[in-house]
């Protein structure tokens, strides 16, 4: 039982579109990623996700809408609902993701993004 240092752990890996776990907590995890460009447009059918901005600006483009995530704020993507993360002129965004244990990384979409493995940071 020790703390997390977050900007620490940003600093330990370069990829992009690739979670890395940080901490688990019952069946939920504690996911740490960087996103560049856009996503895959994917959801999740039993599962909700939660988005907490650590660095940049994120867009989560909907099927109907766009919701603009800044820095310091979370979004919550509903289980069932279609969307895909973007960034804003290749700035490259960090996100603290909360999701379950085995939520799928792209969904019900599989894609060259797709990761089935997150590593333990």
């Amino acid at each position: 039982m020790k703390p997390i240092n977050v900007k620490e752990k940003f600093k330990s890996f370069k990829a992009q579109w690739s979670p890395h776990q940080i901490a688990v907590v019952d069946n939920m995890q504690v996911l740490l990623a960087k996103l560049k460009d856009e996503f895959v447009w994917h959801k999740h059918e039993q599962e909700d996700e939660l988005f907490f901005v650590q660095k940049g600006t994120l867009e989560m483009h909907f099927r109907d809408s766009i919701e603009i995530v800044n820095q310091g704020e979370i979004i919550v993507v509903p289980k069932g609902v279609e969307h895909c993360p973007k960034t804003q002129n290749g700035e490259e965004v960090h996100v603290l993701l909360f999701e379950k244990l085995d939520t799928k990384h792209t969904g019900n979409v599989i894609d060259k993004k797709t990761k089935t493995h997150y590593p333990k940071i």
